[in-house]
């Protein structure tokens, strides 16, 4: 693919549209990190900008690009449906949808059958809400301190950072928090007029916080005692990332209702999905579009999905997870015992990692440090002193070595700033 004649007048110009047209804070946040550039092209783990630089993702989006970018099986399986028929008029059944609905059903633990397609991840905890609420025909709904499912303000109210909720007060009616992992804190909030109770097997954008190992089959337990739903969001967590199909897997939890998205377009078509146990389908019998979406199921999303599963149980990437991942937590690990001032925690389960660090101003440095030298790495939105990898699970040995060289030298070089501030300001006292 040829790149662009002039690429530093056309970072110039894509940015000056966004400070016109998009948002000027974001031109702002990318000078400050001196990403004065443009993404072009991307194939694998490789994103190469507008000069032709090359960048390890290791962010993945996050955790969009399980497969991979433009994984040639889910580019070919899309640009097939979009020679046949991209989007539906929906007045017939479409192949597409009914084939990704029937691979998930065999996929997803237990007796999880009935799929809802909708667009994105906050969509899908939208309908997992609204069906828990609906087949319940109670209200209220627990989630978890930390947690994130999404900006949609059902989904938003779920979520549980006060910063990304206070500005859009008054929220959806009806939700509590309580911390994630406590067992007891849970029990007391979970009572006859719990509609459900929705958490992320492991939390995401909290900086991937692993749960204790009696802490999901416990929810499960006090939700069936209370007669509530559980919902869990496998938007981040699903499809191989944390080196089970479904990271509910690993403690051999069934949630009632099981919301993916992400990963499950291939990196090439955003879709959402809520399924659930067959008796809560029940409550959209009657009326099937009493819950319903435009672009929910259109088929080149659908055939994104079909080849995304595929290739995931093909190329055995759900096991490739478990072992890159066991050995990317090593390497970080080094990187945690070499810079101990700098980083306070390395935590994981298979490609899905978190790094945390003694202060989030020191994330900023080395972010932005790493994606100078070419590594991709991104904070994590409710815990900012940690930031998240999620490669493709197609990542190798080689490249995962490349990436701690670079995250060695940006927390070397972030500490050295740090001592520079601080020799600074004793001089000038």
């Amino acid at each position: 693919m040829s790149r662009p004649a002039d690429p530093d007048r056309l970072a110039e110009e894509i940015l000056d549209k966004y400070a016109r047209y998009v948002n000027p804070g974001l031109v702002k946040l990318y000078r400050f990190a001196n990403v004065i550039t443009a993404e072009w092209e991307a194939q694998g783990v490789v994103v190469r900008d507008i000069h032709g630089k090359e960048y390890l993702d290791c962010s993945g989006g996050p955790a969009v690009f399980t497969v991979g970018h433009r994984h040639p099986k889910v580019v070919a399986a899309v640009k097939e449906q979009l020679d046949r028929m991209p989007m539906s008029v929906r007045a017939m059944p479409r192949k597409p949808e009914a084939d990704l609905a029937e691979l998930l059903a065999q996929i997803t633990p237990g007796d999880l059958q009935y799929t809802f397609f909708a667009n994105s991840g906050s969509e899908a905890n939208e309908g997992a809400i609204k069906l828990a609420r609906l087949a319940t025909g109670r209200a209220n709904i627990v989630g978890a301190e930390g947690a994130f499912h999404g900006k949609t303000l059902g989904a938003l109210s779920a979520s549980g950072r006060e910063m990304y909720k206070t500005p859009f007060a008054p929220l959806v009616p009806g939700f509590t928090h309580v911390p994630f992992g406590d067992l007891e804190a849970m029990n007391r909030a979970v009572d006859a007029k719990t509609a459900a109770v929705i958490l992320e097997p492991i939390q995401g954008e909290a900086g991937v916080i692993i749960p204790p190992d009696d802490y999901l089959p416990g929810v499960r337990a006090i939700c069936d005692r209370a007669g509530a739903l559980m919902i869990l969001d496998e938007v981040q967590t699903g499809l191989g990332r944390t080196g089970k199909m479904f990271a509910c897997e690993h403690w051999g939890v069934v949630p009632d209702i099981l919301t993916t998205a992400k990963a499950l377009g291939g990196g090439v078509v955003p879709i959402g999905a809520f399924t659930g146990r067959p008796h809560l389908w029940k409550a959209l019998e009657k009326n099937p579009y009493l819950h319903s979406s435009t672009f929910g199921g259109n088929s080149i999303a659908c055939a994104a999905g079909i080849a995304t599963i595929r290739v995931l149980q093909e190329e055995r990437l759900t096991e490739r997870a478990a072992e890159q991942g066991a050995y990317m937590l090593g390497r970080l690990r080094e990187l945690q015992r070499r810079h101990p001032a700098m980083v306070k925690d390395v935590r994981g389960k298979g490609l899905l990692i978190g790094m945390e660090f003694t202060d989030p101003d020191i994330v900023l440095l080395i972010t932005a440090d790493a994606m100078e030298r070419g590594v991709i790495v991104f904070y994590s939105l409710n815990k900012p002193e940690c930031f998240r990898l999620a490669p493709p699970l197609i990542i190798s040995r080689e490249q995962i070595d490349r990436a701690v060289e670079v995250l060695d030298q940006s927390i070397a070089y972030a500490a050295q700033m740090v001592a520079e501030i601080v020799e600074g300001a004793r001089s000038s006292s």
